[in-house]
Parts: C-alpha cells; sequence; structure tokens
C-alpha cells in the first residue's frame, strides 16, 4: 500500500483569504519516517472523507482550535477558545472512517481531544480554571515530566518510561472514551496519552504534546513501521 498519509490542517485567514494551514514541523517529521503527508483541508466536507481514506495508509491527526463542547454535551465555558464547527465535522468522519478501514492514527494534541470526543469521552475545556495544578500545560516555552504506563503501545514505541515534554494546550481529556485506556500521564496527573484498550482494535496512537518539534522521532517512526504492516482490521 502507498506510504502517503492524510493530514489533518487548522483554518486560516491572510487578507481576508482563508486558507488551510499546516506547521511544516508535521511535515518534517512524517518525511523523516519516509512518509509523504496529504494535507486535508478543513473545509471539505465530512462526505469526502471515505474516498479520501480509501487513496491513503493513515492518518494523522494534528492540532489547533479547541473542539466545540457541544460535540460532547458541554455548555461552553467562558475560557473556551476558537472552535471551528467545520473542522470537527470533518475530523469526526475521518476518524469514523479510519477506524472502519483499519487504518493507522497518529492523534497529536487537538488529535487526542478530538479523539477522546469522538469515541464518547469529554474535554477540559481550560485546564487553568477547571482543573488548577502546579504545570502550566499552556507555556509554550515549557517542559514538564511524563509517566508512561510501561505495558503499553507508547512505551513499546518510544522506549521511554519517565522522561519530559513540550507542553502546548489548555484543554485536555477529562472523562476517557470507553474503548481507551490513558498510558502517559503528566506530573499533575493530566492525561497525556491514550490508545485501544482492546488488542485487537486497529493501531492507534494519541498524545497530547506535540511530537513534531522534537528532533527524537521515535513516534513517527513507530506509526511509519505499523503503516508497512499489512492492514485490514474492520470494525462493525
Amino acid at each position: 500500500m502507498s506510504r502517503v498519509v492524510a493530514v489533518t490542517a487548522r483554518r486560516s485567514r491572510d487578507e481576508g483569504v482563508e486558507r488551510a494551514a499546516l506547521n511544516v514541523a508535521y511535515v518534517r517529521a512524517l518525511a523523516d519516517a519516509a512518509l509523504v503527508p496529504v494535507i486535508v483541508p478543513p473545509q471539505l466536507a465530512p462526505e469526502a472523507a471515505g474516498p479520501l481514506l480509501d487513496a491513503v495508509a493513515g492518518l494523522v491527526l494534528t492540532g489547533g482550535e479547541d473542539v466545540d463542547p457541544a460535540r460532547y454535551g458541554a455548555a461552553p465555558h467562558p475560557m473556551l477558545g476558537d472552535t471551528d464547527s467545520g473542522r470537527d465535522a470533518m475530523e469526526l468522519a475521518l476518524i469514523a472512517g479510519a477506524r472502519q478501514r483499519g487504518l493507522p492514527i497518529l492523534a497529536i494534541c487537538r488529535g487526542i481531544q478530538i479523539v477522546n470526543v469522538a469515541l464518547g469521552g469529554t474535554l477540559y475545556q481550560d485546564l487553568p480554571s477547571e482543573r488548577p495544578g502546579p504545570i502550566d500545560h499552556a507555556n509554550e516555552t515549557s517542559r514538564h515530566g511524563l509517566e508512561v504506563a510501561p505495558d503499553s503501545r507508547l512505551f513499546r514505541t518510544i522506549g521511554m518510561q519517565r522522561g519530559s515534554v513540550n507542553s502546548r494546550h489548555h484543554q485536555a481529556v477529562r472523562d476517557l472514551a470507553p474503548g481507551l485506556v490513558a498510558t502517559a500521564w503528566a506530573d499533575d496527573g493530566v492525561i497525556e496519552a491514550a490508545e485501544p484498550a482492546a488488542a485487537g482494535e486497529p493501531w492507534m496512537l494519541a498524545v497530547q504534546w506535540h511530537p513534531e518539534d522534537e528532533v527524537e522521532g521515535a513516534l513517527f517512526r513507530g506509526f511509519a513501521q505499523e503503516l508497512a504492516r499489512p492492514q485490514g482490521v474492520l470494525l462493525g
């Protein structure tokens, strides 16, 4: 199968012109893992998810706006940031379609949040006010400790049980979705990674930090290795 992967993007405006935008760090990290990224614009209709996924080997869900709390039955918090209902709808369709096709999924930052919502979980809309603690997760210049479950797919992929990661978010997983298991935590207990609980589920790793900004590319290499395996686990 092709080593082309679908990569979600955010909506931006430049002098009044609407665009689809993607941090080039994702492109570099995927290219370093011998993968070819194809950008999925948030303006694309959700019904296009199926044909698009039929042409790729995997799905990467990237960072960006807050997820609309209406997607998990919550009222907007006063500190809720920008949302994009069109992007939410497209990514929910992509997640459903990828899981149905047995395609590997790598979910990053907003990615872990939309995956959790897609599978029935909820989010903290604003960590500083809803779950105050000693770590400023929104500080883009900081790092914090990370504890990884030793019996997890994440540990087998990155080979690290204790380390540090960058932090760039004010939302996070609150109630973990049924079918997912937490596999990494920040020092304050905030969930930093999740993966399918059942062994027979298609490959998925979802992390809250930004591995595309790191020199070490273990997550992307693990994703690429999985794409090289025969796929085809279909969900009903």
